[in-house]
């Protein structure tokens, strides 16, 4: 289940990628669409994914190992959204990691900082 910290419409793109794990590209689509829309929420809307991902790596909101994978992931969901010639399929274990990495940016970009806030304001004895 997508976390309730992620916003909307990533989080409605990270359960659909959860859901069609079954049907890879499916999930690869929806993982990749997740990753674009999280990138989206944090003001990132500018040109490509694919710019959008560096811009996140030189504003410090994506490490570099980050960025790396969110550029397999922007790969993986490219194939059969645009019906890659030479692999337009990606397998189970392809689509697995996209999503991993979908759930991950979510939990590091949305659902940390959220839980942080809360902790916060509770340590200063603030109501949540």
């Amino acid at each position: 289940m997508a976390h309730t910290d992620i916003p909307e419409p990533a989080r409605t793109y990270l359960q659909q990628a959860y859901e069609t794990l079954h049907a890879p590209d499916a999930a690869a689509v929806m993982a990749g669409s997740a990753v674009d829309a999280m990138l989206k929420v944090r003001g990132l809307t500018n040109g490509s994914l694919y710019s959008r991902i560096d811009e996140a790596l030189s504003q410090n909101l994506l490490t570099k190992g980050m960025a790396e994978w969110a550029h397999e992931v922007r790969l993986g969901s490219n194939r059969p959204r645009h019906a890659d010639r030479e692999n337009p399929h990606v397998s189970p274990d392809e689509a697995k990691q996209s999503v991993e990495f979908a759930e991950a940016l979510g939990n590091f970009l949305f659902v940390l900082t959220a839980r942080i806030d809360r902790g916060l304001k509770e340590a200063k004895g603030e109501q949540t």
